[in-house]
């Protein structure tokens, strides 16, 4: 199934806002107010329902996050020089990594003992490049007269070759540029610093009025300090003063009310100083020698010509959508969609511009993200808010401390505009008054002390309803209220907050798109009025972007021959169907555990659905015992059936737990645990039992054992036996036989994943997790340990990797005897603009624990694995009446491997769809090589990576990752499952925090118990 942008989108967003252009009918917010009654007058709602569509129409400024003021003509104004606004500049601080390293039998008690190989690298970041004229493809080091630096690994290759070759479709589309042509940078500097919004009018006016000063071009604005020009200005300095109406509020009312006047006095002409100066000029012919296979190898990439295209062709989706990250969206892009909890979908597109083998491309794809709904504040609390379903019907209710922190949190950051009085003013809430709205005053600008709710009555004729509730807090420092029932939230503001389950749900099929169709959607995005062609702005610097997919050859590699358990009557399996699945009938797992000494606890659940419990022990035990696992028939202590509330109650959750386990004499191999339903005390529940008891566990749920499919039992058995030590599948070619070059049987291999997990985008205080995983046996290799840490808040960087590392080359040292002869290392979740970061800092950190090691120093591969990325592959039919193409409504086959065409220009990278597609649109996985002192072939690495993908335990089918990575994601997850309590703890604390300067220390994990530690707990 996709995965939307809340996939994860651990990133920290802020809603932006736009002026829709071309836009009839910009607002579609079907909250009627009691009081628009009494504004009818301004067009804004009308009680007559009939009537109520013509009024939204007639309206042609509706106040909403977007729009500005209607296009009111705007002036150069004669004005005194302005005082220029200081600006600040945000500096990174890199943080040295910490490395405390457990003593072993192995390790040197000094790392400079050990005599750590020192890399220096460029501060520059992989820019660093251009004194480096040479070096060897494996991604080694660049030895230059001063220091040594790193750059990612070179294509080994021209590609690899094996594999039934198949035509494909990319959603990359080729861009053509005039390598000749100059551009002209320009630094723009406004004061009073503006918004984005108001500074693209700015700009747009500029250009409008100065045609001759400009020398008649349309230059692309970045909407923050940058301008990029095909021709050069007439001069390198130029200042201007620009005057805008901007709606303003005066001080003296301390509720948002401006005046009671109308709109056009609550506006000034504010007064605007653009200095403008020239920066740079630069050419196409350094981008133009980077793609070209002839041109130097060690030529950097020019950033600075490739993000001034970037913005050319960014510039009239920006003028027209929402921009949120890289992507666009509009509500008038096929619709918006309820996903419930006051959130809407709606459909967009992203696009990137990339260097590829066929040159420059834009990488443009369909996309959904969720935004806040427009509705009236009270409405969308009932919404947002379970515990306020009926509020609009109880408008005598209050709330107490527990909701006030849960409404607060709900609204912070949120825009609204007021609909008692007719403005296109918004206002950001900050928090909500102490006091509720029936006991608040504030005094006029005589000092009169007034009443809000009489002050309502006397101006507006209104009543205010909901009395008892707080107000809107709309300033930061000083007090500014807003009753809640007359606000609105503006539309176009990003759903930051974490999605639920039902909400992720419902956003996913929003997204799920068979390839037909989304290949369909992307097209019509390329032709669209409001995609990356659908403005002049290419043309101004002679770029032309193809409307039309880029065609490419794909290859489909063969499945692996798998080796099953020795008491099945079927041994071994080539997967040979189509989604390359197999099946366990008549098999046994390729090692089965035997359970002796096991456990049920019950939560909840119906007097039937607790009757279902011996059936359901005596089919999971019958069902193991036919894919060759021992489940014992009977429990060592009768199943325990505790309330629900138990889950909820932390120390009687773990005093439950010991107690089973001091009845199994404290020698429990494995606890079951059924569920009524989700619960959030299944957090809880994990830590306590990994890190207090010292026991595995398996949850499930009532629903599900009232079916007891053969299915669901085989699943659950897998899960089972893989936690408690066993294993599924092997490969039965083992890896050194299928990679004869590097690999031997003797020579034992580890493989590696990692991955960081971030706390979701409002949380600005949590840490984030890291964990590390490898493998622990050869030459099977699938059998992994895994080793987290808790680290600063959204830290990307690993920071105790060389501790984790070294730890896990100790377990490998103590099963296999061997230190391992190489190291394959993958990283997960790091995007291209961390490559060079995460390749300097953590490779290091590898080598540093290998170096704890006397005389070790291992070959080491290093690559990033990417899940989220927008490339797309599609079926390409030649011939109609062929059989050997691919219906082009079907995904792309398992096994399908792109390494040519839309693939970097020149380092070690490739596309590997891995998996078979069963909704939506398969997303092949992306491998990006950093770094390769093994020396992998383009064919002997895909293989490897291929076949690792078939021996992922939890399921009999290849997986989309390749396991080592979605270990690491698995055990991650984990990991900030058991931070969940203290977080809703810190929660509560810091809800009255407005902002926080710095993250505070990361609080540490739990440490995992002695009898866990070494199995697959996590999976």
């Amino acid at each position: 199934m996709e995965e939307t942008d809340e996939h994860h989108v651990n990133k920290k967003c802020t809603a932006k806002t736009r002026t829709f252009k071309g836009r009839t009918n910009p607002q579609k917010s079907h909250y009627q107010h009691p009081l628009l009654q009494y504004s009818s007058h301004f067009g804004f709602f009308n009680q007559n329902q009939n009537q109520n569509q013509n009024q939204f129409q007639s309206y042609s400024c509706y106040p909403a996050l977007l729009p500005l003021p209607p296009p009111i003509p705007l002036q150069l104004a004669l004005a005194p020089p302005l005082s220029q606004n200081p600006t600040f500049q945000t500096k990174t601080h890199l943080q040295k990594v910490s490395c405390k390293v457990n003593d072993s039998p192995l390790a040197t008690s000094s790392v400079s003992d050990a005599q750590v190989p020192v890399v220096t690298m460029t501060p520059e970041g992989i820019q660093g490049r251009t004194s480096l004229p040479f070096k060897g493809s494996n991604g080694r080091n660049i030895r230059s007269n001063t220091k040594e630096a790193l750059v990612a690994a070179r294509r080994p290759d021209s590609g690899g070759v094996e594999g039934h070759v198949i035509t494909l479709l990319a959603n990359h589309f080729l861009v053509k540029f005039d390598p000749s042509l100059k551009i002209y940078h320009y630094n723009v500097e406004i004061s009073p610093n503006p918004s984005k919004e108001v500074a693209r009018m700015i700009k747009q006016k500029l250009v409008e009025n100065n045609s001759g000063l400009l020398s008649g071009a349309n230059p692309a604005y970045d909407g923050r300090k940058n301008i990029y020009s095909p021709v050069e200005f007439q001069k390198d300095k130029l200042e201007f003063f620009i005057s805008l109406p901007i709606p303003i509020t005066k001080s003296g009312l301390p509720f948002g009310e401006s005046n009671c006047f109308p709109q056009k006095q609550n506006q000034q002409l504010k007064v605007f100083r653009i200095n403008i100066r020239h920066v740079s000029k630069f050419d196409g012919k350094d981008l133009s020698s980077y793609l070209s296979k002839e041109g130097d190898d060690w030529i950097p990439l020019p950033q600075d010509y490739l993000h001034a295209l970037d913005v050319v062709l960014r510039e009239s989706p920006m003028e027209k959508c929402i921009p949120v990250g890289r992507s666009f969206y509009s509500s008038s892009m096929g619709g918006t969609k309820e996903i419930g909890g006051g959130a809407i979908g709606w459909r967009g597109f992203f696009q990137s511009l990339r260097p590829t083998q066929q040159g420059l491309a834009l990488n443009v794809d369909f996309s959904i993200t969720a935004f806040h709904e427009s509705i009236g504040v009270i409405l969308y609390l009932q919404k947002r808010l379970d515990f306020l379903r009926d509020l609009s019907q109880r408008k005598t209710r209050s709330f107490s401390d527990e909701e006030r922190r849960e409404v607060e949190k709900a609204l912070r950051n949120i825009r609204v505009f007021v609909c008692h009085r007719e403005t296109v003013q918004r206002y950001r809430v900050h928090g909500l008054t102490e006091e509720v709205t029936e006991n608040l005053y504030f005094p006029d600008r005589g000092g009169k002390n007034l009443r809000l709710v009489n002050y309502f009555k006397e101006h507006y004729n209104y009543d205010i309803q909901f009395r008892n509730l707080p107000c809107l807090q709309i300033s930061r420092s000083k007090p500014c209220y807003l009753p809640m029932e007359l606000c609105i939230i503006c539309e176009g503001q990003k759903f930051l907050g974490k999605l639920s389950d039902d909400q992720t749900a419902r956003i996913l099929k929003m997204g799920c798109q068979r390839p037909k169709e989304r290949k369909a959607i992307v097209d019509g995005i390329m032709r669209g009025p409001v995609g990356p062609t659908s403005g002049n702005q290419a043309e101004e610097f002679k770029l032309h972007v193809s409307r039309e997919m880029t065609r490419l050859n794909g290859r489909i590699l063969q499945p692996p021959k798998l080796k099953l358990g020795d008491g099945g009557h079927i041994r071994d399996i080539i997967p040979s169907r189509r989604d390359r699945q197999w099946n366990l009938l008549d098999s046994h797992v390729f090692q089965g555990t035997r359970i002796e000494r096991w456990a049920l606890i019950s939560f909840g659940g119906t007097p039937e659905q607790k009757s279902n419990i011996p059936k359901f022990m005596n089919q999971l035990s019958h069902r193991c015992e036919q894919l060759g696992i021992f489940l014992n028939k009977s429990t060592i202590v009768s199943p325990q059936f505790e309330s629900t509330q138990v889950l909820s109650n932390v120390s009687l959750l773990e005093s439950k737990l010991k107690k089973i386990h001091r009845a199994a004499s404290n020698n429990l191999q494995l606890l079951i645990c059924v569920m009524e339903k989700k619960h959030k005390g299944y957090a809880d529940l994990k830590r306590i039992a990994e890190t207090s008891v010292g026991v595995v566990s398996q949850c499930c749920l009532y629903p599900n054992l009232g079916k007891l499919s053969s299915q669901f039992l085989a699943n659950l058995a897998l899960k089972i036996n893989a936690k408690v030590g066993g294993c599924t599948v092997a490969l039965y070619n083992s890896l050194p036989s299928q990679i004869p070059r590097l690999l031997r049987p003797d020579e034992p291999v580890i493989f590696m994943g990692a991955d960081v997990t971030h706390p979701h985008p409002l949380d600005d205080f949590s840490p984030s997790v890291a964990a590390v995983v490898g493998s622990m046996n050869w030459p099977a290799a699938n059998k992994y340990v895994s080793r987290m840490r808790s680290q600063t808040h959204r830290q990307e960087i690993i920071q105790d990797l060389a501790a984790m590392v070294g730890e896990l080359l100790d377990d490998f040292y103590q099963e296999v005897k061997k230190l391992p002869k190489r190291i394959i290392f993958f990283r997960d979740g790091v995007s291209e603009t961390q490559f060079y970061k995460v390749l300097k800092e953590e490779l290091q950190a590898v080598k540093e624990a290998c170096a704890r090691f006397p005389g070790y120093k291992p070959p080491v591969t290093f690559a990033v694995v990417q899940k989220r990325h927008h490339t797309r592959l599609f079926p390409f039919e030649v011939d109609p009446s062929s059989t050997q193409n691919l219906p082009t409504d079907e995904n792309i086959p398992p096994g399908t491997v792109v390494d040519t065409v839309i693939t970097h220009p020149k380092e070690f990278d490739f596309y590997l769809c891995s998996h078979w597609g069963v909704k939506g649109t398969s997303r092949p996985t992306h491998y990006h090589v950093l770094w390769d002192e093994n020396q992998f072939t383009s064919d002997e690495l895909q293989k490897l990576v291929y076949n690792l993908c078939y021996t992922f335990v939890r399921c009999t089918k290849p997986v989309s990752l390749v396991p080592p990575a979605y270990y690491a994601h698995l055990a991650a997850y984990r990991g900030r499952l058991y931070l969940e309590r203290s977080e809703s703890v810190a929660c509560t604390r810091s809800s009255s925090t407005i902002s926080r300067a710095a993250p505070p220390k990361a609080t540490p994990l739990p440490k995992l118990s002695e009898n866990i530690k070494k199995l697959m707990f996590y999976c």
